[in-house]
Formats: C-alpha cells, structure tokens, sequence
C-alpha cells in the first residue's frame, strides 16, 4: 500500500530540478500523483503529492533532505487529508485592477468571513497595454458551503471591487470541475 506524501519544494531555478526529483522518487516505486511548480523571482518553487510504498517512506524522505546540498529546500509532509464535511459548490474568482498593497487581504478575508475555502490561487503584476501602470491579476478557485450567504459574499465582494478599483468576477462551477 502506497503512502501519499505532500511536498514542498524550493530552490534557485535551473534546468533538470523536475527530472531530479521524479527520478528520486522513482528510485522508490513511488508514483508523482499532482504537482503545481513553477518559476518566481528566480527561484523554484513547488507543491506535489506523490504515493509511496510505506517501506520505502523512510529512505525517499532521506534521499529528498540530500537535496538541500545541491540547493534544493524539500519538506516533506505525510499527507492525512480528511474527507470535505458538508455540501459546497465551487467557484471561480477573477480580479483584475490597478496594483496596491492589500487586495489580496481584503478579498480573502471577505472569503474567510463566509467559510470559504481557497483551493486554488494564482495571481500576477503586468503591465498595462496602454498606460504601462502595473495590473494585479488573480484567479482563485473557491469552495463554498451550503452556509454561505452568497449574495452577501457578491454584495462584499462588489464593495471591495468599488474600494479598491479594481473588477472582480465570480461565478458558480458546475460540480466535478
């Protein structure tokens, strides 16, 4: 039986990282199940779950902590996930407006408020097309319970938008995205 094993990863980017750690976790029957990498500041930074034989848990975690000495950071986490109590639906959130500190903030902690839960979230500053000011984008992936007030989460959500200045999108998923 496999144990899924969560992973963080971090380190300066360079080519070959990826293959580095899919060969060690190769080398020990185990199986790269999902991942989210990816490129910032010049570093590279990581999320995987990979399943590994409970015998060979041990050694995989040793092999990953070696890496430290090429400079490659992995903590590696047993991965105990309890099932979702409770009904929820899933959203999409899109936010898009001139950048300033705090928008980030504001927009999850109207989401914390309600219970919902941030699956997913990714975000970027680019330049505009014409005024070459600096955008804030972010798309989140949400899930929210039965109990959420939805329309006062919109109603929250639209007020941050007219605060900040900035154009937020949400709207329900159909369930199994």
């Amino acid at each position: 039986m496999n144990v899924p094993l969560v992973m963080t990863l971090i380190g300066p980017d360079r080519p070959g990282l990826v293959e580095l750690v899919a060969g060690i976790i190769a080398d020990h029957h185990g199986n790269w199940l999902e991942s989210r990498m990816c490129q910032l500041g010049g570093k590279f930074a990581g999320v995987l779950r990979a399943g590994v034989p409970h015998q060979q848990e041990e050694s995989l975690v040793r092999a990953l902590s070696e890496l430290e000495a090429r400079g490659l950071t992995v903590v590696v986490h047993a991965d105990r996930s309890e099932p979702v109590l409770g009904e929820h639906a899933l959203a999409a959130l899109e936010i898009v407006g001139q950048d300033r500190p705090g928008i980030v903030r504001q927009i999850s902690r109207a989401l914390a408020d309600q219970r919902v839960n941030v699956e997913e979230f990714r975000s970027e500053c680019t330049s505009a097309p014409m005024s070459g000011e600096t955008l804030f984008k972010a798309q989140a992936r949400v899930q929210i319970p039965h109990t959420c007030d939805l329309a006062g989460l919109q109603q929250e959500l639209e007020k941050i938008a007219g605060d900040l200045l900035v154009d937020i999108s949400f709207q329900e998923l159909p369930q199994g995205r």
